[in-house]
């Protein structure tokens, strides 16, 4: 096993189609490739879902804290197929035991770790949890498959 690597916004782009507004994954952590890694979001004010959830107390959408564990876990995929995958969908098809257990607002910092339960063929399994800090702001299982 290799030491864990780092990914920036640049990298995280070659690697996922996502684009601003929907882009949730500033950073990748300890990437191990076909295993594990811990994806950052800097969570801001001026993100357009603040706008109407809510207001006067804005809290990001539980929906869009596990999309950003699902592209924290798109990029792994994408990463660890190599080359001849770099631009390929990774789409959803489960989402198990949601959780969420704490909001996460403006000036929070997001990092979502997730670690490959289970692959086979184009269809892989992760478990994701996210933190603000030491604490778990949400958790949930999920499964997506490589489009061809």
């Amino acid at each position: 096993m290799s030491d864990p690597q780092t990914f920036d916004i640049q990298r995280i782009m070659e690697l996922i189609p996502h684009r601003y507004p929907l882009l949730l994954v500033d950073r990748l952590e300890e990437i191990i490739l076909g295993e594990s890694a811990i994806g950052v979001k800097n969570v801001t004010f001026n993100e357009p879902h603040f706008q109407g959830h809510f207001p006067s107390a804005p809290v990001m959408p539980g929906v869009l804290i596990v999309e950003a564990m699902a592209q924290t876990a798109a990029a792994l995929v994408i990463a660890t197929l190599g080359a001849d995958a770099e631009g390929k969908l990774v789409y959803f098809m489960t989402i198990d035991n949601a959780r969420f257990r704490r909001q996460v607002t403006p000036g929070d910092q997001l990092r979502m770790h997730v670690t490959k339960t289970r692959s086979r063929a184009t269809v892989w399994k992760f478990d994701g949890k996210a933190y603000v800090g030491d604490k778990l702001t949400a958790e949930a299982s999920f499964g997506a498959m490589i489009a061809s």
